[in-house]
């Protein structure tokens, strides 16, 4: 029987990469809706060519969406605007998964309401967990949702953990034989760089991931390795795991994709080619597997691997990651908040590529955390982050 699925935040990379897997298997997959935010025109070829029956963007784009669509007779796709948009097709009784991809913190809301609606949710916004990573995963628990991750890391530690490991009890300690998570980063464009050359790094060189094809906020959150610290605490929230039980290892050639040690001495590792097809696939098809154009692994041509310990005197963020993870509560939050500020302000050329962290560093100290304890006040602190970091900015700029 095929299986509707729901793309939120059809026209970016992931986006681009579930569309692709559920071309090869039209008949186990039919896209039910789709959302984008900016990029109209790519949104009318995707509907021209898959046919959704609904579509979300915001409320600014809908009189331009609407003349495409009676252009090239698209009128029967409904068009839902805005948050609330984005929150009824997540939840919508015709969809069996949702693909949350929509990055940054306007992920959280649509992908918690596909998880209290019961769906497969293939996870692909680490920061809705980062934000709510508790309330998020009890959520999924009570209402029998299947939280799958699709981060090409997560997943592959997923692929490696013994079966029923979710089913144990979720107290931060390792079980099941697992001693460890060693969780990769290939370390970025900027992984040799020294502090004084990071210093005049720009946006495009930022931009430009040698392993992976990436948008913009996430490959500069890959050359500041804060990308991989908001990994690591989507990794202790999705399984169950104390952040001291979580190593990063610096891996360059992107083909280990994370491992998890046994206290027998083992060393499990998922291996590939870059590419967000197989996760993709992977988290869509689980417990099966469905094939994909991604060629398999040539180990004659990749031979050599390379492991080193994250530097983070050069890539602090890492460390502020890890030190939000064990303070808890709001602190995470707070960081990935202050962490969108900075970043749009790197990529307007408002502060230089080692400010970024800085300016976390200062809405950490400024914004007063707290219990987690709903997503209102989530939420709240949210804001009071991201206006904490945008003074910051303007006063970095001053």
């Amino acid at each position: 029987m095929s299986q509707s699925v729901c793309i939120l935040g059809v026209t970016g990379s992931i986006g681009q990469s579930t569309l692709k897997v559920l071309q090869q298997h039209p008949e186990k997959y039919s896209v039910f809706a789709v959302t984008a935010h900016s990029r109209i025109l790519e949104l009318v070829e995707i509907c021209k060519q898959y046919r959704p029956k609904v579509v979300v963007v915001p409320s600014s784009q809908v009189k331009e969406l609407q003349q495409y669509f009676h252009d090239q007779c698209l009128t029967d796709i409904e068009i839902l605007t805005d948050e609330a948009g984005l929150i009824a097709v997540a939840e919508h009784a015709d969809v069996d998964v949702v693909m949350a991809a929509i990055v940054g913190a306007a992920g959280l809301l649509p992908t918690l309401a596909a998880v209290k609606a019961g769906k497969r949710v293939l996870l692909a916004n680490k920061e809705a967990l980062v934000m709510s990573g508790d309330i998020m995963m009890q959520a999924a628990h009570d209402y029998h949702a299947e939280l799958l991750p699709v981060d090409s890391e997560h997943n592959a530690i997923f692929q490696c953990l013994p079966v029923g490991y979710f089913q144990a009890e979720r107290n931060g300690q390792p079980k099941q034989g697992v001693s460890r998570i060693l969780l990769t980063a290939s370390g970025g464009p900027f992984l040799n760089h020294s502090l004084e050359q990071l210093q005049s790094v720009t946006p495009a060189q930022a931009c430009k991931h040698p392993n992976w094809s990436m948008g913009q906020k996430i490959s500069v959150d890959s050359a500041t390795l804060m990308n991989k610290g908001l990994e690591l605490i989507e990794a202790c929230h999705l399984f169950a795991i104390s952040e001291q039980f979580v190593t990063v290892v610096v891996h360059p050639q992107s083909i280990i994709h994370s491992m998890v040690q046994y206290v027998d001495g083992s060393t499990l590792a998922q291996m590939g080619n870059p590419d967000m097809c197989t996760p993709i696939a992977h988290a869509l098809a689980w417990p099966e597997r469905i094939q994909t154009h991604v060629p398999a692994l040539n180990l004659f041509a990749n031979q050599q691997l390379d492991f080193q310990e994250p530097d983070t005197l050069r890539f602090p963020a890492l460390k502020l990651a890890r030190q939000a993870m064990q303070t808890g509560g709001l602190a995470p939050a707070i960081l990935n908040a202050a962490n969108e500020i900075a970043v749009a302000a790197f990529l307007k050329n408002d502060i230089g590529f080692t400010e970024i962290s800085q300016v976390v560093e200062q809405t950490l100290n400024q914004v007063e955390g707290g219990a987690a304890e709903s997503i209102e006040r989530i939420l709240q602190v949210d804001q009071m982050a991201r206006s904490a970091a945008q003074q910051i900015v303007i006063n970095k700029g001053s």
